[in-house]
């Protein structure tokens, strides 16, 4: 019997260290084609598309659009006589 166990322990070591070592094996091959294939990913990459453009200003309205605007607010009663002055002054300046 003392053969027998024997015969078996070194199969069981063997056949760990065998396991063992293929694992690692597989896992350096595995990290090394993950990092090539990450690799020419990013070599295949397209580059970021363009920054969009910022939007267009609102087109300035003339002066006569904007002193009838003025005008009109004044008759509203949203503008005292004094702001419609200084409104004024700073559109014909």
């Amino acid at each position: 019997m003392p053969g027998l166990l024997r015969g078996m322990a070194r199969t069981a070591v063997i056949a760990g260290t065998a396991t063992s070592v293929s694992n690692r094996v597989s896992r350096r091959q595995a990290n090394r084609w993950a990092a090539q294939d990450e690799q020419q990913y990013q070599q295949q990459a397209p580059p970021p598309p363009p920054a969009a453009p910022p939007p267009a200003a609102a087109p300035a309205q003339s002066t006569v659009d904007q002193l009838k605007d003025l005008a009109q607010l004044k008759q509203q009663g949203i503008l005292t006589e004094e702001e419609f002055a200084a409104q004024k002054a700073r559109i014909l300046a």
